[in-house]
């Protein structure tokens, strides 16, 4: 069931420029439609964004492999996500066999998807609370991936962030946003990379947008 449609989208995927072999691997084993609403499933394996409720979205499968392999990760790396949202991102990274930390600040979404990881025995270590500031207990990550659009990069992530490592965020307004790819070198240099086009949820809290 939905293997079709998830070979297509990996197809589709491969040829928007998505080249790292376990990125596409972990998208054809994930079943994305059990991460949106039901009355979405009969677009659960296009490539778009869904809503998902609570002013939130499930990424463009695009923009989730795209941010993943931008990343970099190798096996039993360290990553934390802020924002778990419908939980199809750490589902990939889960897949990637890689060790999940994520944040959601978002009670009802926190609580739905916390379930739906426990039914699904998708061991993720999350978290109810403020992403901005990231998670400093677990601290330092091999990749940071930020699925919100930020007004400057969290000074807390950049310190959490390993050397050597990849922090992926959204900087920009709250209608558009440039993907930046940040590699930090050493305690105080980092390397950005800037991919323009991306639009996310605006990222709350304290190192974020302001909750009106």
């Amino acid at each position: 069931m939905h293997e079709r449609e998830k070979l297509e989208l990996v197809d589709k995927l491969s040829e928007k420029g998505i080249t790292n072999i376990y990125v596409l691997k972990a998208i054809s084993e994930v079943d994305r439609h059990k991460y949106v609403p039901k009355a979405m499933r009969q677009h659960a394996y296009k490539d778009v964004a869904l809503p998902i409720g609570y002013g939130q979205t499930i990424s463009q499968p695009y923009t989730v492999a795209f941010m993943t392999q931008a990343l970099n990760l190798k096996p039993n790396a360290k990553v934390l996500e802020i924002g778990t949202g419908s939980g199809y991102q750490a589902a990939v990274l889960f897949r990637m066999g890689v060790q999940v930390f994520s944040i959601e600040r978002q009670f009802e979404i926190y609580s739905q998807t916390r379930k739906l990881f426990d039914q699904l025995g998708i061991r993720i270590n999350t978290k109810f609370g403020d992403g901005t500031i990231g998670w400093d207990e677990y601290a330092p990550y091999n990749g940071i991936i930020v699925t919100a659009g930020s007004p400057d990069i969290p000074p807390s992530l950049k310190k959490q962030l390993a050397i050597g490592g990849k922090l992926v965020i959204p900087v920009g307004t709250k209608d558009s946003q440039i993907l930046k790819i940040i590699s930090k070198k050493s305690d105080d240099e980092f390397e950005i990379k800037n991919v323009p086009e991306f639009s996310f949820v605006p990222l709350i809290g304290r190192e974020g947008w302001n909750q009106k």
